[in-house]
This record gives structure tokens, C-alpha cells and sequence, in this order.
């Protein structure tokens, strides 16, 4: 299994967690959920980024 596939797992997982537990796309969002919605897609796109070079070498 590649590893772009394993990190792409993670991350839904991540997102169904947020969107169960933390209430994410509930009417009420903090800037604070918000913000981690948004550093968690960024480290998935750091690291889908840093995989696919590394696997291209």
C-alpha cells in the first residue's frame, strides 16, 4: 500500500472524527475548530506533497 493511500485514510478518518465528535459543520463553530479543520488539511497536503516526491525518487 502506498503511502499517498495510508495518509489519505488518516485524514478521513480525521474528518469523520471532527465531523462526530467536535461538531464541526454544526451551526455553532469556534475559531478554534475552525483553525484545526484547516492545520489538519494543511498537514495532509505537506505530507501528500513530501510522499509523492520522495516516491517519484
Amino acid at each position: 500500500m502506498n503511502k499517498s493511500i495510508i495518509f489519505t485514510i488518516i485524514y478521513i478518518i480525521g474528518i469523520i472524527v471532527g465531523a462526530l465528535f467536535l461538531d464541526i459543520w454544526g451551526s455553532e463553530v469556534s475559531l478554534i475548530k475552525n483553525v484545526a479543520v484547516f492545520i489538519w488539511t494543511i498537514i495532509f497536503l505537506i505530507t501528500l506533497f513530501y510522499t509523492d516526491k520522495n516516491e517519484k525518487k
